[in-house]
């Protein structure tokens, strides 16, 4: 068995090498599907992952914007304990 830093429940919660493609997003079109239910909302996946000052997790794949799936909800996770 492997050993990761990260806690039991958000292991739970990412991708293992066998769903790492159902778990990943490839561009904001993708993220705004996913978080907001359509992809005319990708504006705010650009200033989420751009000016925001709690910042959407992303990365880019050249100068295509992708997630986790998997992250993306342990983020909304932590901002709703903060609130």
């Amino acid at each position: 068995m492997t050993h990761h830093p990260r806690s039991l429940d958000t292991l739970t919660q990412t991708a293992t090498e066998a769903n790492l493609g159902d778990d990943l997003l490839h561009g904001a079109d993708a993220i705004a599907r996913f978080m907001f239910g359509d992809a005319k909302h990708r504006r705010k996946v650009y200033y989420l992952t751009g000016e925001a000052t709690k910042g959407l997790p992303h990365f880019k794949m050249g100068s295509l914007i992708c997630a986790r799936k998997s992250t993306i909800l342990n983020w909304i996770a932590e901002q709703e304990g903060r609130a």
